[in-house]
Parts: C-alpha cells; structure tokens; sequence
C-alpha cells in the first residue's frame, strides 16, 4: 500500500492527529488497566511504542517518577509534533521521543517496560518484535492491548468493528489471535477478552537474555 491508499499511514495520521485524543478516551479505562499491567515502579525507563500524541505519558510517568524515563517511539511525524507538544508544555525533561519504525529504532539505552497500545502492526511485525526485545533487560515486563476479531457468533459485527479501527492496523492479517507472535518472547503471556470480545489486554514478562 502506498501512504494514500494505507488507513494506517502518513497520510492518514496526517488527518486524524488532531482528532486522536479525543477519538482514544473511549479505551482510556483500558489503556489506565494495561499501563498498571506492567507494575512500573519509580526509576523504571519504560518504552512507549507507537507513542501517538503522548496519551500515556501522564500515565506512565506517574508511576516512573522523577527518576524513571519514558522513551515513546512513533513512526508518524504528524503524531510526533503534538507528543513534543505535550511534553514541553508540561516540562517532562525525562521524556525521550523519537521518529522511526519499530523495527529499525535504537533506544537510546535499555529499557525494563514495554507498552503496546493498540500497535497491531508492531506486535506482527517479528522484524520489530526482535528489534525491541533485542533492547529490553531480560524479565522486562510487557503490556499489550489491541484490536480482534470478536468470537465467530459476532461475524456480523466483524466488519463494523473492522471499519471503525482501520486506522490501528494496515492489514487484517492475525486477528484472530494478535499477541500470538509475542508468546515466544513472552512465554507467560496471560490475554484477556476486553470490549465484548472486540479487543484484547497481554501482559507477562521478557524471558530472553539482556543486551551487553
């Protein structure tokens, strides 16, 4: 897909940036139960992917404190501008943001949290599942939440429910069970059915080996 012909790209996000904090506070009560999913605890840096506007950042710094440090990563430039709003409007110096895919961004060090707020692109992406992990401290503790397919008796309400989240995905490839290619990484994963079966919240920890 070009960026004009992908509901999730540039372009796209060029038009719906503006109009994105106010379109996610229907899944605020979600995004509050999957950030306390990670147990973050003061001095904690915490990796914010697919950051958007800085939604979570309150959230997360909340509970990393003064000493702790968000790292947000967003590939959309027009989502970008408003999370650099946000943080200098509110003086959060231990914010860090930075524009690039998931799967070629370098954290600036390693991080001992990872969020995934409705990135379905991220979570089935293994080339950016290995490239975050590859930089997360081994038992790193996960948090995802996301978009799926609700049970089959709900096949009608598929392509509603398909039309109203276009912009969380690029293509419909792993709905049925989204956090799938996370088990390997995170083999404790636990999922839960969220939104009359519409969504999903995962959390669990890193099982793999530090980065030197």
């Amino acid at each position: 897909m070009t960026g004009m012909d992908n509901p999730s790209g540039p372009a796209y996000y060029r038009r719906y940036a503006r109009d994105y904090d106010a379109s996610a506070q229907r899944t605020m009560a979600l995004r509050r139960r999957t950030i306390a999913r990670l147990g973050l605890r003061p001095g904690d840096v915490v990796l914010d992917t697919g950051c958007g506007t800085g939604l979570s950042f309150p959230l997360l710094l909340d509970a990393v404190g003064a000493s702790g440090r968000v790292i947000g990563v967003e590939s959309s430039a027009d989502m970008l501008v408003l999370a650099r709003e946000r943080a200098a409007a509110a003086g959060w110096n231990n914010v860090t943001l930075l524009e690039s895919a998931a799967e070629a961004v370098v954290l600036p060090c390693v991080v001992d949290a990872l969020l995934f707020n409705y990135t379905h692109d991220v979570i089935r992406s293994p080339a950016a599942l290995d490239n975050l992990f590859r930089q997360a401290a081994a038992g790193a503790r996960v948090a995802v939440a996301g978009i799926k397919h609700p049970p089959r008796w709900l096949d009608p309400f598929r392509l509603y429910r398909r039309f109203k989240s276009r912009g969380c995905y690029s293509n419909t490839e792993g709905l049925d069970a989204p956090w799938d290619r996370l088990q390997a990484l995170v083999p404790d994963l636990r999922v839960e059915s969220t939104l009359w079966g519409t969504g999903f919240m995962a959390w669990g920890r890193y099982q793999g080996v530090s980065p030197e």
